[in-house]
């Protein structure tokens, strides 16, 4: 089976590395991108023209929209569905305000990519502080650059919470326990709005999942993918 893999918010394809060698042996990997297109049904369009003909989708925080939205566009091409990290609410008062400071401050000066704030708060409270790992995010909103991330900061995030229940194809939802920008309860909302949805929790990791705990990321993926229907 083909797999594709779409990244979040000022993540490029380098947020899956650590995780390509397990993924390997699942079949052909392609990665979507989201630095194009202005709103998400343009995105999941893009993705639908790129991708192969039948597919499994692994959506990643602001990727899990996108894979929602391809999914009801062509159900007869998506195998199956994983989401992670992600939410099927729209973006709350404070997201929004949050984003139009962003905007602002970028418009007015330069762009370095996230903050180490914004990076920081993206992991595990534990790992705030590893220098490393939030070089890593950030040097991926260095790489998509200032017109990404302007544009994927001007995106509207409208929930999907009313058509879930289009979704008819394997759903597995994978939540992090110490996420800190997308709960637990959004994970739940998602798997119990999905019809046959299954849900994992990684519970010592934060929303970076894929760089935070891969290994255990992809072996979720893995043993879910070995019950797919054919």
């Amino acid at each position: 089976m083909s797999l594709v893999l779409i990244p979040g918010y000022m993540a490029d394809a380098s947020l899956w590395d650590d995780m390509a060698e397990a993924l390997a042996p699942a079949g052909p990997i392609h990665h979507a991108s989201l630095t194009h297109d202005d709103t998400i049904p343009e995105m999941a369009r893009r993705l639908l023209a790129e991708a192969p003909p039948r597919f499994v989708l692994v959506g990643f925080s602001m990727g899990g929209y996108v894979a929602r939205e391809a999914t009801r566009l062509a159900p007869e091409r998506v195998r199956g569905l994983v989401l992670v990290a992600t939410s099927s609410r729209s973006d709350s008062r404070q997201q929004a305000v949050a984003k139009r400071l962003a905007i602002e401050g970028v418009e007015a000066g330069g762009f370095g990519g996230l903050s180490r704030a914004a990076a920081a708060a993206s992991v595990h409270p534990d790992r705030a502080g590893d220098a490393a790992l939030i070089e890593r995010i950030r040097a991926m909103g260095r790489r998509l650059g200032r017109e990404t991330f302007l544009r994927q900061s001007r995106l509207q995030r409208v929930g999907d919470e009313g058509r879930l229940g289009a979704i008819t194809c394997p759903a597995l939802v994978i939540a992090a326990g110490r996420d800190r920008l997308r709960s637990v309860a959004e994970s739940e909302e998602l798997r119990d709005g999905i019809r046959g949805a299954t849900m994992a929790v990684v519970a010592e990791a934060g929303h970076m999942l894929p760089i935070e705990a891969p290994d255990a990321l992809a072996a979720l993926i893995l043993a879910w993918l070995r019950d797919l229907p054919p």
